[in-house]
């Protein structure tokens, strides 16, 4: 393999005696898809947002491009190439779709957030938004109110914030969270058109989404990682169809 985009070394992370990260160790290819797995409270966002720079680790390393950032706040990681995506959707409902990723737009380039409508005529704002637009064919809805949007769509364009700061490497929580049938194979028909542009740490409990985007899954139980492996190899893990997918070997 080459040298990993992101590697996370013996990160350690505890909230009294509950145990979110043990010793926890992977890396992120360029180019690649990234899944992390397990039942609840296995230390999922935990991870994420100890990626993101919202919570600090207790112990251990995280690098991205080479460079160690386990101490740079949530700011200096975006503007060195990290995005992250949200569980549940945080957009400005009030604000067309345009408006939503303008603003995503002015904030990676370090603008104020005092937003005037005069803006709209500042190229350096409109074009990469509507570019971005394009990326996630979001490009006919531009003018719709980010609130009257369906599900689905909402995530589309939260995902189009992410990208907005032409990041390197994308943490999606949940990407397909809420979504029918339809819209979920939507989204993933999506990040897969992406991943030749963008690298990608996936954290996902839809298992047919996972094993149609991952290149490589780890699978979390209690903040441990249990395995790592190719898809085939997890799914075919026994400890994890004991620990994770609850299922019995056979006598």
């Amino acid at each position: 393999m080459s040298t990993p985009l992101l590697e996370i070394d013996g990160l350690q992370k505890a909230f009294g005696a509950v145990i979110a990260s043990e010793n926890l160790s992977l890396d992120v290819q360029p180019g690649e898809i990234h899944a992390v797995i397990g039942p609840n409270g296995a230390g999922k966002t935990t991870l994420i947002a100890q990626l993101s720079g919202e919570i600090a680790p207790d112990a251990g390393r995280i690098a991205f491009a080479g460079e160690d950032i386990t101490a740079l706040p949530v700011h200096a990681r975006a503007l060195r190439g990290l995005a992250r995506s949200f569980q549940i959707t945080s957009l400005f409902p009030r604000f067309t779709v345009l408006e939503n990723v303008a603003l995503a737009v002015q904030a990676h380039q370090g603008h104020s957030f005092r937003f005037w409508r005069p803006a709209w005529r500042d190229p350096a704002l409109i074009e990469p938004a509507k570019e971005t637009l394009r990326r996630v064919a979001m490009t006919r809805r531009e003018d719709v109110p980010a609130g009257t949007l369906a599900h689905g769509e909402q995530r589309q364009l939260e995902l189009a914030m992410a990208l907005a700061g032409q990041p390197r490497l994308l943490l999606l929580d949940e990407p397909t969270a809420g979504m029918g049938h339809e819209d979920s194979v939507r989204m993933v028909d999506l990040l897969l058109d992406l991943k030749q542009e963008v690298a990608m740490l996936l954290i996902e409990h839809d298992m047919d989404a996972v094993f149609r985007l991952a290149d490589r899954i780890t699978v979390l139980v209690y903040g441990r990682a249990i395995a790592s492996g190719s898809p085939e190899t997890i799914r075919t893990d026994p400890e994890v169809r004991r620990a994770y997918l609850g299922e019995e070997e056979p006598a």
